[in-house]
């Protein structure tokens, strides 16, 4: 007789839907906390999670028993413990913040009329690191390895926005002043910070527009730039700035950043 068929549930099916449902009460919680900028009391968390509190202590005693909830002993408060801490160390490290913004870009360049790609910074400024073409956009202005103007383009807009000064300027003395551009106002790199990206209307070359938005890692620092080119009126009637910040708050959240 096989001893594990003697511990099988009546209904197999509805035991593992059971199972299934508690993990996924168990990460609700352990969500609420990762959201939270201090630790939670328990009535708080079961508000928040939609359960009551006899539910939300048992569930909170058990991932407290795992290592991935920790509780305060003086508040009863309840916050992240050190296994927690230590999957999403290991999860940073399998992220690669480039890919998983090529990846956001090359589903958004099938999805509208634009050339998409990411541009990281390198000692020589913005540089082309993944390029995917759309198949209603097919004129070609940027390529692979291609490094951008710094002030004549969204993508050299948006890095200097982020970027402390010295990384800027070093960069500055390198590219010639004819392809550099001119130094935006201080005005300027402001509103890119705060509508979020760039917007390069007709500017090197007609018809087309370059719009930017930064990527940012878990420490919430630029990692890269995404990235599209497109005639101006595709772009307007398709929304292409606004679809290209989803894209990079997805890469970001993805990446690990806020």
């Amino acid at each position: 007789m096989n001893d594990d068929a003697d511990d099988l549930p009546e209904n197999e099916g509805e035991k593992r839907s059971a199972l299934i449902q508690s993990v996924s009460i168990a990460a609700r919680f352990l969500d609420l906390l990762a959201k939270s900028e201090t630790a939670v009391a328990l009535g708080e968390l079961a508000k928040r999670a939609g359960t009551g509190r006899s539910t939300a202590h048992r569930y909170m005693q058990s991932l407290v028993r795992e290592g991935l909830v920790t509780q305060d002993p003086a508040s009863g408060c309840y916050d992240l413990g050190p296994a927690a801490l230590g999957i999403g160390i290991s999860a940073l490290r399998r992220i690669n913040p480039v890919e998983t913004a090529g990846r956001q870009m090359k589903n958004l360049a099938s999805q509208i009329g634009a050339s998409c790609g990411v541009a990281i910074w390198t000692d020589r400024g913005p540089t082309v690191v993944q390029w995917h073409r759309s198949a209603s956009f097919s004129i070609s202005t940027v390529a692979l390895g291609d490094v951008l103007p710094l002030d004549n383009s969204a993508c050299g807009l948006v890095f200097q926005a982020h970027l402390p000064a010295d990384r800027i300027a070093a960069v500055r003395k390198l590219q010639p002043a004819a392809f550099r551009g001119a130094r935006p106002e201080v005005k300027v790199l402001n509103a890119i910070r705060e509508a979020g990206g760039a917007e390069l209307n007709e500017h090197l070359f007609s018809a087309l527009t370059g719009k930017a938005a930064p990527v940012f890692d878990a420490q919430r620092e630029i990692c890269c730039v995404v990235t599209t080119v497109s005639f101006l009126a595709t772009a307007e009637a398709e929304g292409h700035f606004s679809r290209l910040l989803e894209a990079a708050t997805k890469a970001t959240g993805e990446s690990g950043g806020s």
